[in-house]
């Protein structure tokens, strides 16, 4: 039952200024921003001799418009007098000519001037009417069928819906834009889902918060202490511990964290555990550890068994317990590609790479003992850092298997990987969403154990990439007979959704692990792999640059943060493209450790921006401008599009007229109209955590003291390692040393090593 405050009589209320109201036509619309509402326009308040100013938040304003504002009168120190909207309310007109005119705004999709004229010619003041209760009257409008009624019906009744949401919205700061969003989402039931829970908006609507729900919520009477307050609180702090990467959390832990949010004591807080578990919306788990199971968790000489209980989101539990029941499933199955003798497909297989010179033509033997592993065991890791022959081993094993007519899957988590593992080893290589066939209007994969890939080698490149989820779906459709085989990095930043899944099937000592450190000759030449191996290992890389030959790895020290965003810039647009023949668009990538800050990635993205491709034909939506050649990325996967989270692409077309972009991402053109704009940000600048699994000609890092939270020696070394033929670091020597001291990765709460280890 819900629950309420009961009102309280206010105290001093002649000391708060009650706003005015105004009254009056809405003449001219003098900007509107369809994103954020954000609208000036200019009303005609009856008694008044001059237009009024009006600023505020307002959903499709149209000149004619009857309105009632209120607000209060500000002063701009450009503009001068201003009423500042704080709430509105749309006038229905009552003239005929007024109806006329408010029908064809464009208000009611559908009905345009002349349609317009013939419904008011029909049924004169009585329109609004008719079209609220009885829409099929319509039908005796000449040119109307059933089509347009049905149409303009949902019309209607979409734009009331959405008129009354406002209202009620205004005052509890939630933008029109978002108003559009919470009513597309829950329909007609929006506004009673509001009132009964705002919470829900915390959970279902992208980009609102639980602070703002929670904000309604106190606004709309809710108690600070109810118990729907307190799980979607308990929810929002799982969520949010999530996006940090955990994926469990300590209860103790959470409840501390819930209650901090809340301000609550703790005891409330775990008073929401037992009906979001009931829901299954939640799990909680005791997770014990044997002592010595896993290396570093607990003391060997200590035989306590240590217990402590986890607090998991339901999926997430689900998820990480089905990696372990399915990696065991795999690995205790036979292996259906069989090889009768073993010796005699190394020796084929080393004659293969002689005759194909197209690599090196011998085996080290660490690359032979992953080879050998792989034609013998069921499951394996392969992990190493830049220039220890990761690819070799790939096309080694493919050589190996291809010997006995195995089907081979290759796939990566992103499509850059993919693409790049398909160029080195010569075979079609897909997108683990694409391999597993996801269906994005059913939210689920295709392929799962009922309908399993046809393959008996799977080799998953980048795999350190991979978060609990997207290894559950794809070990779950795994054909049991299959050799698995792993390969990454796991140096690198870990994946951005929860887990550490490479790192936790190596340490659960459950799969052979082979481990390459010898850096070959050719890629012993290059500084930038001299330089990630010495940051692998805590050493400080060479900031010497060379002075008589063009290198790979420069430094360029400039402490100041503005100075520092200036000299990027600089490198960008005139010294790389100059100096070393590249193109600053596709072949410079800045990588920079945080978002914000002057040499964050948004500010950076800015600069950039004006530098490289000045004022040119653009739509402007909210605060960002998408302007013809800007280059721009995907952040959310899109399987209608076609296009995923890190795909770089390049405006080629840009439609103000009709809203709408079109980009190109390698051989494939999309388009974006208004509503899908948010899923594209800038590309001039992007930071490390979004470059995994790419490769670029050249990388520009900015790296600062005023980066000193993300200054970590995974991060760096992931930056570094992100550059082909150039990495320039450009910032200071202090804080490069920071970053390689800094080996205390941030904790993630996870179980998978130790159910892999227990066989649990």
């Amino acid at each position: 039952m819900t629950q309420r405050r009961g009102s309280k009589k206010e105290t001093s209320l002649s000391l708060i200024e009650s706003p005015e109201e105004l009254s009056g036509t809405l003449e001219r619309v003098v900007f509107h921003n369809p994103d954020n509402g954000y609208t000036v326009l200019r009303l005609n308040v009856k008694g008044k001799p001059d237009l009024v100013t009006v600023v505020g938040a307002m959903h499709e304003p149209q000149p004619g418009v009857a309105l009632n504002v209120s607000g209060r009168w500000t002063s701009h120190a450009k503009f001068g007098e201003q009423f500042q909207m704080e709430r509105y309310e749309t006038v229905l007109p009552a003239t005929e000519a007024g109806i006329r005119h408010y029908l064809a705004s464009g208000l009611i999709k559908g009905v345009r001037e002349a349609m317009a004229k013939r419904i008011v010619d029909m049924f004169g003041e009585d329109t609004f009417r008719i079209m609220e209760e009885d829409p099929e009257q319509l039908l005796k409008v000449s040119g109307i069928g059933m089509k347009t009624v049905d149409a303009v019906r949902a019309a209607w009744a979409e734009h009331q819906g959405i008129r009354e949401l406002i209202m009620f919205l205004q005052p509890h700061g939630v933008s029109t834009a978002y108003a559009v969003r919470i009513y597309k989402h829950y329909g007609a039931e929006a506004l009673d889902v509001v009132r009964e829970n705002p919470y829900r908006l915390a959970m279902d609507i992208h980009g609102i918060g639980f602070l703002t729900a929670d904000t309604i919520a106190m606004k709309l009477g809710f108690e600070p202490e109810s118990a729907l307050r307190a799980e979607a609180g308990l929810l929002y702090t799982l969520v949010r511990l999530s996006e940090d990467g955990h994926v469990y959390y300590p209860k103790e832990d959470l409840l501390r964290e819930t209650a901090a949010l809340l301000n609550v004591e703790p005891a409330l807080a775990e008073r929401a555990l037992t009906p979001l578990a009931a829901e299954e919306r939640i799990v909680l788990e005791e997770l014990r550890g044997q002592p010595g199971q896993i290396p570093g968790d607990i003391d060997p000489d200590d035989d306590r068994v240590l217990t402590h209980i986890g607090v998991y989101l339901g999926r997430y539990h689900h998820c990480e317990a089905g990696i372990a029941y399915y990696l065991r499933r795999i690995l205790r199955s036979p292996k259906a590609a069989t090889f009768d003798d073993p010796e005699a497909v190394m020796k084929k297989t080393l004659a293969s790479l002689r005759e194909a010179r197209t690599g090196p033509t011998e085996l080290a033997p660490e690359q032979e003992e992953a080879v050998r592993s792989a034609i013998a065991k069921k499951v394996m890791v392969i992990t190493g850092g830049p220039g220890t022959g990761k690819t070799t081993v790939i096309n080694a094993v493919i050589k190996a298997f291809s010997q006995v007519k195995a089907r081979i899957l290759l796939a990566a988590p992103t499509g850059r990987a993919a693409k790049r593992l398909s160029e080195t080893s010569a075979l079609e290589a897909k997108t683990i969403h694409r391999l597993l066939e996801y269906s994005p209007h059913e939210d689920s994969f295709c392929r799962n154990e009922d309908n399993p890939l046809a393959c008996t080698l799977l080799v998953i490149d980048e795999a350190s990439m991979m978060d609990t989820l997207l290894m559950y779906h794809l070990l779950k459709a795994v054909p049991l007979g299959a050799t698995v085989i792993f390969v990454g990095d796991v140096n690198q930043l870990p994946s951005v959704g929860p887990g550490n899944v490479l790192r936790d099937i190596i340490a659960s000592g459950t799969v052979p692990v082979v481990e390459l450190t010898e850096v070959f000759r050719q890629a012993a030449e290059s500084e930038i792999i001299l330089n990630a191996h010495r940051i692998n290992h805590g050493e400080a890389p060479s900031l010497a640059n060379p002075t008589d030959r063009l290198g790979d790895f420069y430094f360029i020290r400039q402490d100041d943060p503005e100075k520092a965003a200036a000299m990027v810039v600089d490198l960008v647009k005139e010294h790389i493209p100059r100096r070393f023949n590249l193109n600053a668009f596709d072949d410079v990538q800045v990588l920079s450790p945080m978002h914000k800050g002057s040499c964050g990635a948004a500010n950076l993205n800015a600069l950039l921006q004006d530098a490289l491709n000045p004022q040119t034909l653009k739509l402007q939506r909210g605060d960002r401008q998408f302007r013809l050649g800007d280059k721009v990325m995907q952040i959310r996967n899109n399987y209608d599009k076609d296009v995923f989270n890190g795909d770089i692409g390049r405006i080629i077309h840009v439609h103000p007229e009709d809203r709408e972009i079109t980009v190109r991402f390698d051989e494939t053109n999309v388009i974006y109209p208004w509503d899908d704009l948010d899923e594209l940000v800038p590309a001039y600048a992007i930071s490390v955590h979004k470059s995994q699994g790419s490769e670029y000609p050249a990388v520009v890092l900015p790296i600062l003291t005023q980066h000193y939270v993300m200054l970590q020696r995974n991060l760096l070394y992931t930056g570094v390692t992100r550059g082909k033929r150039l990495v320039v670091l450009v910032g200071s020597a202090k804080a490069v040393h920071i970053a390689v001291a800094n080996n205390q990765m941030r904790k993630r709460h996870t179980w998978l090593a130790h159910r892999l280890a227990a066989g649990v």
